[in-house]
């Protein structure tokens, strides 16, 4: 099930640890607010005193701009607006940009005990990897049962029964150059329109083989052989084959795998004894890889035999 609790939090200190702010105002205690949305707020409607629509619990951003509007107004009327973006519901201030904070701000957040950080850089970068960091810890989370791998430079995951093969085969594609993401439990987060996966803290670089045990595959194959994250982007699900099985041969079913509301592109591939299944993977990625760019050779080959077709019945 997705992880989409509503009182998912990211603390100021964690804010503060990230992006090594310059703490102005506010004790320790003050770093125990908490933001909830992943977004900023640059308060230019508040600090004009416009109060009918506002969000008070976004991480508040204070730039050149805003310093230099609020400069035109004396302490008393500073003081007034800057008790609205002070709002026990706001996070944090950061101040980015060459100026000295002004007395009343921090006065106001001395006696509220309110935290103040100075960012050193340009705003824009502030913004970027503020809005980054939040959306990655606010996102909605699942865990899923397979073995992540990255090949040919793509995040696939490769599902299945229990018992099927699927950690015998991440052993083999380690072989042949691949990397493991995960084995067994893959944690996907969904950040914006992309799915992250990684492995569980406790299973980080760990493959489990049957009659083996566990399997480091950083000390087995080095350290090339295993990546921390990456992005989900194609799915591969085993199944046993059967003769009855329903399938046409020149028209695969493009299915799809659904995974926190975004689909994933998905490939059913029946295994039976004896194939090489690493080397099928390998060709069902590379074949996922140029329907990307627009290739598609089963068309083509329909193309071909229509073609075929007409052109020997014009010789009749």
């Amino acid at each position: 099930m997705a992880n989409t609790e509503l009182n998912k939090r990211v603390y100021v200190r964690q804010i503060k640890e990230h992006l090594s702010l310059e703490q102005l105002t506010g004790n320790d205690d003050s770093l125990n607010r908490w933001a909830i949305a992943p977004d900023i707020n640059r308060p230019g409607l508040e600090l004009s005193g416009y109060l009918e629509s506002n969000d008070l619990k976004r991480v508040v951003i204070l730039g050149t701009k805003e310093h230099e509007y609020m400069s035109k107004f004396d302490y008393d009327t500073q003081r007034a607006r800057f008790e609205i973006i002070t709002d026990s519901y706001t996070p944090c201030i950061i101040l980015s940009g060459d100026f000295t904070p002004m007395d009343s701000l921090i006065d106001l957040a001395n006696y509220k005990n309110f935290p103040i950080f100075r960012y050193e850089g340009q705003t824009y970068q502030l913004i970027v990897d503020l809005v980054s960091f939040l959306s990655e810890m606010l996102a909605q989370t699942d865990s899923l049962y397979g073995v992540m791998m990255n090949i040919y430079g793509r995040g696939v995951m490769i599902t299945g029964k229990s018992g099927i093969g699927k950690s015998e085969l991440a052993l083999d594609l380690i072989n042949r150059g691949h990397m493991l993401v995960a084995d067994d439990r893959v944690d996907v987060r969904r950040v914006h329109k992309s799915l992250l996966c990684e492995a569980p803290k406790i299973l980080k670089r760990m493959l489990e083989i049957r009659g083996l045990g566990i399997v480091d595959v950083t000390r087995m194959f080095g350290a090339n052989a295993y990546l921390n994250r990456c992005q989900l982007d194609f799915v591969i699900k085993l199944v046993k084959y059967d003769e009855n099985m329903e399938s046409d041969r020149l028209n695969p079913i493009n299915e799809t795998f659904n995974v926190l509301g975004l689909d994933v592109p998905m490939l059913t591939i029946p295994i039976t004894e004896g194939k090489s299944l690493s080397v099928i993977i390998e060709a069902a990625v590379s074949n996922y890889l140029l329907s990307k760019l627009g290739f598609n050779s089963n068309e083509d080959f329909k193309t071909r035999y229509r073609q075929e077709l007409e052109r020997k019945g014009a010789e009749r």
